[in-house]
């Protein structure tokens, strides 16, 4: 059972790490043929040395009759003869006998020591080196077979052996080894009671089996990029302190046919062995997209791979107390049999965060970092519509960077505005040098834009615009919507495409010529016309009609082979109908900013001036209609009213903590000193307790 701490035991849970051993066969390999070189060679000429010599030379210089021998030493296998020739020279040569000859050559010396040739001769036993030297190099190579041989028999455990492809390559974590928690995880509301169960059941599964009670036995956690949907998952497994097995769909697959099925049964395997478990898929879709919509046939690796996923999921084998969670971007392009019950019947939508959820969210990312007084979370999260988690993080890390590079002590709203910006466009090049030409034509383009929106748009407000250039763009007019919205009117829609063409048309109206500079601005019109003619029926003319499917990304299997299911006719009226709508948007956005002429000139002047111009100052210049002194003042107006706002809100900070200091004194000073005798029953009711209702509020 969950609870049994033999379960939850990490020594009782199968290892799957293999031994870091590395392969040295080669060099095993090299050394061996080297022995044996050695040994050969000394086998070959283990007496050694040069001048090798016979028996009979040795003898026939004894024996010369012109010769006087005064002295003979034999050392091993060589042999130093000492005589006096016919000049009456004294001469000494050294010859090499071979090994088995020596015992010839000192019977001979006895037999000259006899007959007086010799007076006498001195004699040192010979050690055979060659022969030694070979018998350690065959000691040698068999130590080192040896060696060879457990090395091979380890790297056969190993992950990157050959003989273990098919092992289980998923990480695991222990129970003591995983610290997230529920609570580590901010927002996440519903999600977070959705799997609750799953815990439940993970620490008592009798409560669930008692009442007939099946758990999901396969959860699938599926929104956008960077929504906490692994954290979520490690949040689990740490509340039901169990074993975690983390594995990506990738490492599934293998060049080789068959390795991601072996690998499918061996993970499962291990993870029933350390019951209750959870097995964690991170981005399943790589081994779980519909059958049949590749190009490899049946037999294609991935399929092969999802078959055992499917087979281990819902198989003969039940209740086995290993839960199956996996993580996906794409759920459209999962097989049907993945989703069905008895597999991921649990589909966990993990939507991107609201506001308090993005507040909660940037005070666990900001608890280890020190923030200026101008900082305010609630605002931050207010302005970050459409962040995720792991954007907000990121967000908070830019901040700190640019406040580190700065030399500052303390991270201000300066570095969270253009940390802001940073991730969303890029750094900015402020070393790239704009001609005056270039600056005006851009500032022209980027004062379009912002106008048209401030005047058509009540759902989104100007936050930056610059001509600096940033990542791809020359420069950019950044903006943010007031509130999180779902849903999108028919008004918002064209309000997009009127602010998208207003670069292109200030161009024309202000500067009488266009650029290029409006290509992204006119691709976005077109996506944003197109789909209200195709996908959402907003077109007068197709009121309510919607033409092929919904999701129009190829998805190469599944939409291979598919015809247009609308008539040629039908798709030229929709090419005329989504260029009346363009048209139509342009012509509003020329008459609007005709009529707001001196806000766009004065505007694109402080542009030229100043390069950059944040939100405060953008609605000084709209509130004045382009008279920059006159902004000026505006704008010295709102910074006061602001920074008085905050000076109230930190008073009131400060406040709230003085009175809940004052009050935990109060509560210590109010409490009864302890006693020694303990009451012989507890009160049954408030009353009896000594409470009143005033107390319990």
């Amino acid at each position: 059972m969950s609870n049994n701490p033999e379960n939850n035991d990490p020594s009782k849970i199968p290892s799957n790490r293999p031994p870091k051993i590395g392969s040295a066969i080669f060099f095993y390999v090299g050394l061996i043929a080297l022995l044996l070189i050695f040994s050969t060679m000394m086998f070959g000429n283990r007496n050694g040395g040069a001048d090798k010599t016979t028996l009979s030379d040795v003898v026939d210089i004894i024996e010369n009759s012109d010769y006087e021998v005064k002295s003979v030493d034999v050392n091993g296998t060589t042999v130093s003869i000492e005589y006096t020739n016919l000049q009456g020279l004294s001469q000494t040569t050294t010859q090499n006998i071979p090994y088995e000859y020596v015992d010839d050559l000192i019977n001979k010396l006895d037999e000259y020591k006899s007959e007086g040739l010799i007076d006498n001769y001195n004699y040192t036993e010979p050690v055979d080196w060659g022969m030694i030297l070979n018998g350690l190099s065959i000691i040698g190579m068999i130590v080192i077979a040896v060696i060879i041989f457990v090395n091979l028999n380890r790297q056969t455990r190993g992950e990157n052996s050959v003989f273990s492809f098919g092992n289980n390559r998923a990480r695991l974590t222990s129970p003591n080894e995983i610290k997230v928690k529920f609570t580590d995880v901010a927002g996440s509301v519903e999600e977070k009671e959705e799997l609750s169960e799953i815990v439940d059941f993970l620490k008592s599964p009798k409560k669930y089996k008692a009442l007939g009670a099946k758990i999901p036995k396969g959860v699938l956690l599926h929104g956008l990029p960077g929504t906490g949907k692994t954290l979520l998952a490690r949040a689990v497994a740490g509340e039901a302190n169990c074993p975690f097995f983390y594995i990506s769909g990738s490492d599934f697959v293998e060049m080789l046919v068959g390795v991601g099925a072996s690998r499918v049964r061996s993970l499962f395997a291990d993870a029933k062995k350390a019951a209750p478990a959870v097995i964690f898929i991170d981005e399943i879709d790589a081994v779980g997209r519909k059958r049949g919509a590749g190009l490899g046939g049946g037999q294609d690796e991935r399929e092969q791979t999802l078959n055992q996923i499917l087979v281990e999921m819902d198989g003969f084998d039940v209740n086995t107390n290993v839960i199956v969670m996996a993580a996906t971007n794409r759920v459209d392009v999962l097989d049907p049999a993945l989703l069905r019950p008895g597999r991921f019947d649990r589909r966990i939508m993990v939507n991107p965060p609201d506001a308090d959820e993005r507040e909660a969210i940037l005070k666990i990312h900001a608890k280890n970092k020190p923030l200026a007084h101008d900082v305010v979370l609630r605002e931050i999260a207010l302005t970050t519509v459409g962040f995720t988690g792991a954007d907000l993080e990121n967000l908070l890390n830019e901040a700190a960077l640019l406040a580190a590079r700065r030399d500052k002590k303390e991270i201000t709203s300066l570095e969270i505005n253009d940390a802001t910006f940073r991730v969303m466009m890029g750094p900015e090049k402020n070393s790239k040098k704009l001609t005056d030409r270039a600056k005006r034509l851009t500032s022209y383009h980027e004062a379009g834009h912002a106008i048209v929106l401030r005047a058509t748009s009540d759902i989104e407000k100007v936050d930056r615009v610059t001509i600096i250039p940033a990542g791809q763009a020359g420069g950019f007019t950044a903006y943010k919507p007031i509130e999180d919205l779902d849903y999108y009117t028919e008004k918002m829609l064209l309000d997009n495409i009127r602010m998208s063409l207003g670069g292109r048309a200030a161009e024309e109206i202000f500067l009488g010529e266009v650029s290029t500079g409006a290509s992204s601005d006119l691709q976005h019109c077109n996506r944003i016309a197109t789909a209200m003619v195709k996908r959402y029926g907003l077109s007068p003319k197709f009121r309510n009609m919607v033409f092929g499917d919904e999701n129009e990304e190829i998805f190469v299997g599944q939409s291979f082979g598919q015809v247009q299911s609308y008539s040629d006719s039908t798709a030229y009226e929709i090419d005329k109908e989504v260029q009346r709508i363009i048209s139509e948007c342009y012509e509003d956005t020329k008459r609007i900013l005709l009529e707001k002429r001196s806000t766009v000139e004065g505007l694109a002047k402080r542009l030229i001036e100043v390069y950059k111009v944040d939100g405060p100052e953008f609605e000084a210049i709209y509130d004045a209609e382009g008279d920059l002194e006159l902004s000026q003042t505006l704008l010295e107006q709102k910074k006061a009213e602001y920074r008085k706002a905050q000076e109230e809100r930190a008073a009131a900070e400060k406040a709230e903590e003085a009175a809940a200091v004052e009050a935990g004194k109060a509560a210590v000073s109010s409490s009864p000193a302890p006693s020694d005798s303990v009451p012989s029953e507890e009160p049954e009711t408030k009353e009896d307790a000594g409470f009143d209702d005033e107390d319990l509020t």
